[in-house]
C-alpha cells in the first residue's frame, strides 16, 4: 500500500492564520489607549458625580457596548478604578463607586478628573491649597538646610525664568519648575512623592486664581524671598516665604467663584502660586 503523499510546507502561515496574527498585534497596539479613553471617562464621570457614591456601574456587557471594545479592556480600565480607591469590585455584587474620603485624591489622575476641565471646583481648589500650606513652607525650610549647589541653581533658574515668563504657558512652566526644585531640594523621598500632584494642583491652580492684572507681579517678590532664604541656609525665613506664597493664592481663590476658569484660559494673564 503506497503511502500518503505528505503535504509541502512552505513555512507561510495559512491566509487566515497570517490576518489573525496581524489582527491580535493591531489590538496590542491600540490596546492601551482604549483602556485610557475608558478609564479616564469613567473616571471622570465617578468624580463629576455623574455616577455618585454607591452606585453601581453599569455591567461589563453594557460598557462593552458602549465603548465598543472587549471585556478585557473594560476589566483592566476597572482594575485601575479600583486601585485608585474610586471603586470597589464585589463578585456577584458589581462594580460600586466608593465614598469619596477613600479615593486616592493624590493621585495624578484622580485630582484631573476632579478638578475637570471647563468648571473647576473651587471648593476643591481650597482645600489643596491647605494640603500646600502644611507641605511646602516645611519644605522650604528643610530645602534652607539642605539644598545643594545644584539644587540652588535649578531654584534661582526657575525664578529668574519667572520674571522673564512672557505667556500664559511659560509663566506656569516656570513656576511648576521652582515649586518642584524646593521640593526636590528637601532631599526626602517622601515630600518628593508628592511632585505629581503638585505638578497638577499648579497647573490647575493658576487657571483659576489669575484673572486680574498685576496678580502675578504681586506674588513674585515672594518666591523671590524664598530662593533668596534658601540661597543664604535660612531655614525660618523661607518658611514663611512660602507661607505668604501660598497664603496669597490662598487669597485670590477665595474671592473667585466657580466658573472663571474660560476666563482665565482666553486671556494672557500671569500669575504665580
Amino acid at each position: 500500500m503506497t503511502p500518503p503523499k505528505s503535504r509541502k510546507r512552505t513555512g507561510k502561515p495559512p491566509a487566515k492564520a497570517a490576518v489573525r496574527t496581524a489582527a491580535k498585534a493591531a489590538d496590542k497596539r491600540i490596546k492601551p489607549g482604549r483602556i485610557q479613553f475608558v478609564l479616564r471617562t469613567l473616571g471622570t464621570e465617578i468624580a463629576q458625580n455623574l455616577i455618585p457614591v454607591g452606585a453601581a456601574l453599569p455591567p461589563e456587557h453594557d460598557l462593552e457596548t458602549r465603548f465598543k471594545v472587549g471585556r478585557g479592556v473594560i476589566r483592566e480600565a476597572i482594575k485601575t478604578l479600583a486601585a485608585k480607591g474610586l471603586v470597589s469590585v464585589r463578585p456577584r455584587h458589581g462594580t460600586h463607586v466608593r465614598p469619596r474620603g477613600e479615593w486616592s485624591l493624590l493621585d495624578r489622575e484622580v485630582l484631573s478628573w476632579l478638578v475637570g476641565e471647563d468648571e473647576p471646583n473651587r471648593e476643591l481648589l481650597l482645600a489643596i491649597q491647605e494640603v500646600r500650606s502644611i507641605i511646602e513652607p516645611a519644605a522650604a525650610a528643610l530645602a534652607a538646610e539642605r539644598a545643594t549647589a545644584k539644587d540652588r541653581q535649578r531654584i534661582n533658574a526657575a525664578l529668574t525664568a519667572m520674571e522673564t515668563s512672557h505667556d500664559q504657558d511659560s509663566a506656569i512652566a516656570a513656576d511648576t519648575a521652582f515649586h518642584l526644585a524646593i521640593l526636590d531640594a528637601t532631599h526626602n523621598p517622601v515630600l518628593q512623592g508628592f511632585r505629581s500632584a503638585i505638578d497638577t494642583i499648579l497647573g490647575t491652580v493658576f487657571l483659576v486664581a489669575v484673572g486680574s492684572p498685576g496678580w502675578f507681579d504681586d506674588n513674585l517678590p515672594n518666591h523671590a524671598v524664598a530662593a533668596r532664604a534658601i540661597d543664604a541656609g535660612d531655614a525660618d525665613k523661607a518658611r514663611a516665604a512660602m507661607q505668604q506664597v501660598l497664603g496669597y493664592t490662598q487669597l485670590r481663590l477665595s474671592k473667585k467663584k466657580n466658573g472663571t476658569t474660560s476666563q482665565a484660559r482666553s486671556g494672557r494673564p500671569r500669575a504665580s502660586n
